[in-house]
């Protein structure tokens, strides 16, 4: 290994990493800043419906599909949403499996797994890309930071799969620029639509605070 592949497996992780952390930080600490509105309603749900019941049902609402009408009725979607966003975990834990534990890798049917998911989720990434340029529905809402998020992750699944064997015998350069577009993705992430996974437990939360006082949730 070369020492500029080195930097970019270590350090470049590290900076980009601890960037992300501070900007996250920055954000949650300004967010909570401002305190939700107080109830105007009085408690109009049952007993089994009110906190944390009802908060534990919201924050679990993502892993339960058959509770929305459009999960129910568009199974495949949801199932894309799975195999991208597990696509997108294991491209971001590679990056600290490979330097910090590239024992794990020397498992066969690991490697496989991994590339599998990831090979899945650059197919789904094609599938949303084509989708959002197709559709006339999709392109009105679409803004240009939607457009390069999902480019984005689709090309950080493609190298993300070259990457996982961890083998560098046929030159560095694929391992070089998967590292460098998991520091790039890192530094973006904070300013753009993909960091919408930052505000889902306090989203849920007050939602389900909100909601199961009014008897709107039933576990």
């Amino acid at each position: 290994m070369t020492g500029t592949l080195h930097f970019a497996e270590h350090t470049l992780q590290e900076v980009a990493l601890t960037f992300m952390a501070t900007v996250y930080c920055i954000r949650i600490w300004w967010m909570l800043r401002f305190k939700a509105g107080k109830e105007r309603q009085a408690p109009t749900g049952r007993r089994g419906e009110a906190p944390p019941a009802s908060i534990a049902y919201s924050l679990a609402n993502i892993a339960l599909p058959w509770v929305m009408e459009s999960t129910r009725q568009k199974w495949f979607f949801y199932l894309q949403f799975v195999v991208f966003h597990l696509g997108a975990t294991a491209a971001i834990t590679l990056s600290f499996v490979i330097p910090y534990g590239p024992g794990l890798l020397k498992s066969s049917a690991l490697v496989f797994l991994l590339q599998l998911l990831l090979a899945s989720a650059f197919v789904i990434g094609i599938i949303r890309i084509f989708r959002r340029f197709s559709n006339k529905y999709m392109r009105a809402i679409s803004t240009p930071d939607d457009y390069f998020s999902l480019i984005l992750l689709t090309v950080f699944f493609f190298f993300a799969f070259f990457a996982v064997p961890n083998d560098i015998s046929n030159g560095e350069g694929l391992m070089m620029t998967y590292f460098c577009l998991t520091a790039f993705f890192l530094i973006y992430v904070p300013f753009s639509k993909i960091s919408h996974y930052i505000y889902y437990p306090f989203t849920r939360y007050y939602l389900g605070k909100t909601m199961g006082r009014r008897g709107v949730f039933l576990p």
